[in-house]
């Protein structure tokens, strides 16, 4: 308990130092909002308003315009939030027309603010069993028969054990991924690790200690049980459409190429391709302008918008 204080107390302070460095107060609700390019854009919010929803997410009477008839919803990663992972991407929708739902999943039980406001903690299985929940009331309040989703990290990999196992398939029109893992990862060498302990035989033990902490985390390593779960049979679902957005800095998708997929349906994008000033990395990504506008297009291809080469820096974006 006072371990769990003390997380909670250092966390907080981060909230609060970066909250002092972009402003505490809410967005306004009027048309169009503001929109960052800024990872922490969203934290802002979480200190104003604790566990609520950014302006413009999560608004259960929004109605799916012809223009835009699936709502999207927001995954985030490992570690991210509604509120947290979201504050660029849930104004920037709202304002180009979207219904814009964002869930907090893989929260700790029982966990007080601001532990409570990061998530991406629990295994797979179970978030994608809440990300359905979540899914079924989205369409049940739009009456959008389909939803688009915009993941990030973790929340582009979660979303397709909800989709190959839990009757998600028929649900899903386009999944667009920033920073995705479909191959897993291999950062600080976790896929060897995973193959060593199984080697020794002390595979449990690894799992236990890790998992205390990250039930997803071992989940999401190169050759895992559960990448080669989701990678038996294929990856894909040939009815829906992927858009891969890397970025060659990513320090916790390694390599970063394990995002890309080589499909009819799917299109694989590098941000630093064509643009050498986009410096962001794993965090950094889902704040960029230039990965933001591939989003953009990939949800609405029959009217792309030029996309924009401008300096993004490493973290923020």
């Amino acid at each position: 308990m006072r371990q769990a204080r003390a997380v909670g107390a250092v966390i907080a302070s981060l909230l609060l130092c970066v909250g002092t460095v972009l402003g505490t107060g809410p967005a306004s609700a009027k048309d169009p909002l503001p929109v960052t390019y800024n990872f922490f854009a969203g934290i802002p919010n979480e200190l104003a308003t604790p566990g609520g929803s950014l302006p413009g997410a999560n608004d259960w009477n929004c109605k799916p315009s012809p223009e835009h008839p699936e709502p999207v919803v927001l995954v985030h990663g490992t570690g991210g939030g509604a509120q947290t992972n979201w504050g660029t991407y849930v104004p920037l929708l709202a304002n180009n027309g979207y219904c814009v739902y964002a869930l907090n999943y893989g929260t700790i039980p029982g966990a007080p603010w601001p532990i409570s406001a990061i998530g991406g903690f629990g295994p797979i299985e179970k978030s994608a069993a809440e990300l359905s929940a979540f899914v079924d009331r989205v369409r049940k309040a739009t009456g959008a028969k389909k939803v688009n989703i915009v993941g990030h990290s973790q929340g582009t990999l979660m979303p397709t054990y909800w989709i190959k196992f839990l009757g998600g398939a028929d649900k899903v029109d386009k999944y667009v991924s920033l920073a995705p893992l479909w191959n897993g990862t291999n950062v600080a060498a976790a896929g060897e690790l995973t193959t060593y302990a199984q080697a020794l035989g002390i595979e449990q033990f690894q799992q236990d200690t890790i998992g205390l902490l990250c039930g997803a985390c071992l989940q999401m390593s190169k050759g895992s049980d559960m990448m080669k779960r989701l990678q038996a049979g294929g990856i894909l679902d040939p009815d829906i459409t992927y858009t891969n957005i890397m970025t060659r800095f990513d320090e916790l998708i390694v390599p970063y190429t394990s995002g890309s997929l080589r499909a009819a349906n799917s299109t694989n994008i590098v941000v630093q391709d064509g643009c050498s000033q986009d410096y962001s990395e794993h965090a950094g990504i889902a704040g960029s302008r230039r990965a933001a506008t591939f989003v953009l297009n990939a949800l609405d291809p029959e009217h792309p918008r030029a996309v924009p080469c401008e300096l993004a820096l490493p973290f923020t974006g």
